[in-house]
This record gives structure tokens, C-alpha cells and sequence, in this order.
């Protein structure tokens, strides 16, 4: 298995490649706000442009498609910045405190630290190799880490005092 590339980072490692669902739950209340503001923002410049220029045919389709892409974007945008804080780029006091109670209490009901998963490890491998950092990329191929694998870069000793 090739070994990970270690980053130097301002703040602390949380996870090098954190699945989706720990993303999700780890989200902020801005990462939220960023999100609806995107929803809100695609279509609101539609109708801004429209009432700027009138195209003299129906928007509501538009409207819509606006609006599913501004949730899609927005989304990705609130995906990539709480990622952002696992990889500590940015600040995760909150996200370590949360991760080590979490994997502590993991660790001592005997449970994987990073769960359970019935793929073998050739897949878990190409699985990580896949996600890893992948939210860089969102823009050219949105790809989220579904897969529960060993492979997070951080210490796993850590969780077991």
C-alpha cells in the first residue's frame, strides 16, 4: 500500500479523508447558512437579471433549475469547507473536541474506530485513493468518501487512553 503524503498544516489533523456522513454531521451552523445562501442566491439573480432585461417568456423553469443548482452548489461549497476544517486548513477547535469523544467512546465499546466495512481491502484502497483530497475537484468531479476504510492519516492511539 503506498504510504499518504503528509501536509503541514496550520492546525490540527482530524481526518486526511473523512467519510461523508462525519462531514455532513460535522457541518457548522455558517456551513448551513452558506448552503441556504446559495440556494437562495442562483435563483435571486435569475429574477435580479430578468427584472434588469426581460426576456418576454415564462422563468419559473428557470427559476427552478436555478434554484436545484444553487442547492447543489451550495451544498458542495458547505461539503468543502467543513472538510476544509478535518484536514485542519482552516480552524476546528470544535471538530477535534467532537472527533475525540467520538472515536474515544468508539474505541472503548471495542468498535472500528472508522467503521465497519464488508468491502475488501482492495476496494477500501481504491476507495480512499479515489476520495482522498477529492473535494478539491468538486468543480471538474463531485466525489464524496462512502466507503468506511482504515486509511485517515491521524494516530489511532490517540482514542485508545
Amino acid at each position: 500500500m503506498p504510504t499518504q503524503k503528509v501536509i503541514s498544516t496550520p492546525y490540527k489533523l482530524i481526518d486526511s479523508d473523512p467519510h461523508a456522513s462525519r462531514v455532513v454531521s460535522y457541518m457548522r451552523p455558517s456551513d448551513f447558512a452558506v448552503w441556504g445562501g446559495s440556494t437562495f442566491a442562483a435563483p435571486g439573480a435569475l429574477y435580479l437579471w430578468e427584472l434588469a432585461e426581460p426576456s418576454r417568456s415564462a422563468v419559473k423553469v428557470p427559476l427552478r433549475v436555478a434554484g436545484v443548482f444553487g442547492f447543489v452548489g451550495g451544498f458542495l461549497l458547505a461539503y468543502q469547507r467543513s472538510s476544509f476544517r478535518f484536514w485542519g486548513w482552516t480552524e476546528n477547535e470544535r471538530e477535534a473536541a467532537m472527533d475525540l469523544t467520538e472515536l474515544r467512546a468508539r474505541a472503548q465499546q471495542g468498535l472500528p474506530l472508522y467503521g465497519q466495512s464488508d468491502q475488501p481491502e482492495w476496494v477500501q484502497q481504491a476507495a480512499h485513493s479515489n476520495s482522498a483530497f477529492s473535494q478539491l475537484k468538486f468543480s471538474a468531479f463531485p466525489m464524496l468518501n462512502l466507503v468506511n476504510h482504515p486509511h485517515h492519516g491521524t494516530d489511532e492511539s490517540q482514542y485508545k487512553q
